[in-house]
């Protein structure tokens, strides 16, 4: 009976044991999925704080016309710099156009002939962002027609500025909006507003007219860049024209002066030889034991229509 207690004993000690193991391993299992789920949350709350935050400096930007210019101007590099055009080269950013600052458009579009299209992207989309949020029909209206304002105020100031007195490709200037729909809105919700603007030189488009636009630029740019360099190809080629009549004019003179010595030469030589001739009989009168040398000639031939004699041409 004893034997019995103790085995039941000893049994009950091991699923005690063993049964305080496995809660100890529940416990910790739940402590690690907690300790995890808590990260996840904190790492959530950061990144929801990031979010408000670059949301912050988002409106704050755009709250401003030097961060809706920085904003704009950089939607609008990206969109040339896609379409296959090279800063410097196709387009210019923050160039002066007059000097002193007075006329610094956000970009300069190069057209070939010294002629520039001055680029504007201040304009802002808070009021057309408002109308696409709301789903009330009189708030979009109204939020529309704030933004239209916004358009021909901003307008009115670009046709101050007067930049196609320095940048007159266009004979106005081009003012970029982010947004084909903006665009869109703006001209259904007044449809006065683009004869406005005609009128005042100032081109409205979004993304894909300043694509059209930009096409344009990057064909008349590399029309000018082939014209440049024909012109240039023309020029050696006219350059190594001349250079080769004169080089060939030299040789010939050159010919000419040098058959002319030959020529003289050979009849010194004839004249010496008869002078030799006439010289013998007085060498045999003298009984000299010595006579005279001959008088060396080499063999005369013709090489490409020029006579040699010992490497050098002859007549």
């Amino acid at each position: 009976m004893t034997a019995v207690l103790g085995t039941v004993a000893a049994v009950l000690v091991l699923l005690l044991a063993a049964a305080a193991m496995l809660f100890w391993r529940l416990y910790s299992d739940s402590v690690r999925r907690t300790d995890a789920a808590r990260a996840e949350v904190e790492a959530e709350r950061r990144r929801t704080d990031s979010h408000q935050a670059a949301l912050r400096r988002y409106e704050v930007a755009f709250a401003s016309i030097s961060g809706r210019g920085e904003l704009g101007e950089q939607v609008l590099v990206e969109t040339a710099r896609a379409l296959g055009l090279r800063e410097g080269i196709h387009f210019t950013v923050q160039t002066d156009v007059a000097g002193g600052g007075a006329a610094r458009p956000d970009l300069l579009l190069l057209v070939g002939d010294e002629r520039r299209v001055p680029v504007d992207s201040k304009m802002s989309l808070a009021c057309w962002a408002e109308a696409v949020d709301t789903d009330d029909a009189e708030e979009r209206l109204d939020a529309l027609r704030v933004h239209v304002r916004n358009i021909r105020s901003r307008a009115a100031e670009l046709a101050g500025k007067g930049y196609q007195r320095w940048a007159d490709a266009i004979y106005g200037t081009i003012m970029f909006v982010p947004s084909d729909a903006a665009v869109v809105a703006a001209l259904d919700t007044d449809p006065t507003l683009l004869r406005w603007l005609l009128d005042r030189r100032v081109f409205l488009c979004g993304p894909t007219g300043f694509a059209v636009i930009a096409s344009a630029a990057l064909f008349a740019a590399t029309e000018r860049a082939i014209a440049d360099d024909v012109a240039t190809v023309r020029a050696r080629a006219a350059s190594a024209h001349r250079s080769a009549g004169m080089a060939v004019d030299a040789v010939n003179l050159s010919s000419t002066h040098l058959q002319r010595f030959l020529s003289a030469r050979r009849r010194e030589l004839d004249a010496l030889e008869q002078f030799r001739t006439a010289v013998t009989p007085l060498t045999d009168a003298s009984a000299s034991p010595t006579p005279i040398p001959a008088i060396r000639r080499t063999e005369e031939a013709v090489v490409n229509g020029h006579e040699v004699s010992e490497g050098l041409p002859v007549d």
